[in-house]
């Protein structure tokens, strides 16, 4: 976050050397959000409510300009906030879905991680057999955390190791099952056909699977985030986001984007490549942490 932070903080030092609060200083406060890949429809929408508060209340305070900003943001994060509630259901089924170089099967292994260390009994399907690169990480992951794999080989049916995993977890009675997938474009018609298949394939199974759908997205890639977001949602209907790379990027502003436009709730954020960097999102700790 330090990157989104600094580009923030630059513009909120020239906001605070106005000798009063007219259109300009406005237009660096909309302009901070957009330095930062919030996108112009939504920063458009917060400056235009800052406004009225700001005039409606004839506010001349800029630390009070400051902070009704603030309150804007944390309301259109809050607004699709949902804890995500693992229920009492074996296995709960966690279909883990993105692009190719976000970062996706490195984040199945943190989140088997963190739910392992909340002691509840993990497994981890290696749906990504496009990759043989990552089944072999995966297995790498597994050993190093202590949580089982499924696995086939290099270029098996995706749909038919999940449903193996599935098979094998209800045996067990394993309480999570994390299923990767392969990463490849969003536009790419074969992968969305794969995930319709692995989705329909699960249902046969129980027909609330999979019980949540995690799309991660790579914080780096700006507003191609957007389209991403809107494929997935539309053809597998994501429940929740993980934000990888927030580490190294200026651009933590477009989660409230997606938070504004397709009403999907963040769960986690990714900001290091250490198990221990994927942290539970809190809406008012990632509002104040930009403002710093």
């Amino acid at each position: 976050m330090y990157n989104t932070r600094k580009k923030i903080g630059s513009q909120i030092q020239k906001f605070f050397f106005r000798k009063k609060i007219d259109k300009k200083t406005f237009k660096i406060l909309e302009e901070s959000l957009l330095l930062c890949d919030v996108g112009l429809n939504t920063a458009s929408k917060v400056i235009s409510n800052l406004k009225k508060k700001v005039i409606k209340k004839n506010i001349i305070d800029k630390s009070i300009v400051l902070n009704i900003l603030q309150d804007e943001l944390l309301y259109i994060l809050k607004k699709s906030y949902k804890p995500l509630i693992i229920k009492n259901k074996y296995p709960f089924l966690i279909l883990v879905v993105g692009v190719n170089g976000v970062g996706k099967t490195t984040t199945v292994g943190k989140l088997a991680w963190k739910y392992k260390q909340q002691g509840r009994s993990v497994m981890i399907a290696a749906g990504d057999t496009f990759r043989a690169a990552a089944i072999e990480q995966l297995n790498i992951i597994s050993k190093k955390i202590l949580v089982p794999v499924v696995s086939q080989h290099y270029k098996a049916d995706s749909a038919a190791v999940i449903f193996d995993a599935i098979q094998s977890a209800k045996r067990k009675n394993v309480e999570i099952l994390i299923a990767d997938t392969s990463g490849r474009l969003h536009n790419n018609k074969n992968f969305i056909s794969e995930l319709r298949k692995i989705i329909k394939v699960t249902k046969k199974i129980d027909v609330s699977f999979p019980d949540e759908t995690i799309l991660v997205i790579d914080s780096s890639s700006g507003h191609n985030i957007i389209n991403q977001v809107r494929i997935f949602k539309n053809e597998t209907n994501v429940t929740g986001i993980i934000v990888t790379k927030l580490d190294g990027s200026a651009k933590g502003g477009m989660i409230f984007n997606i938070s504004d436009e397709f009403n999907i709730p963040v769960r986690y954020i990714s900001t290091g490549e250490n198990k221990e960097d994927l942290h539970k999102f809190e809406c008012e700790s990632f509002v104040k942490s930009i403002f710093k």
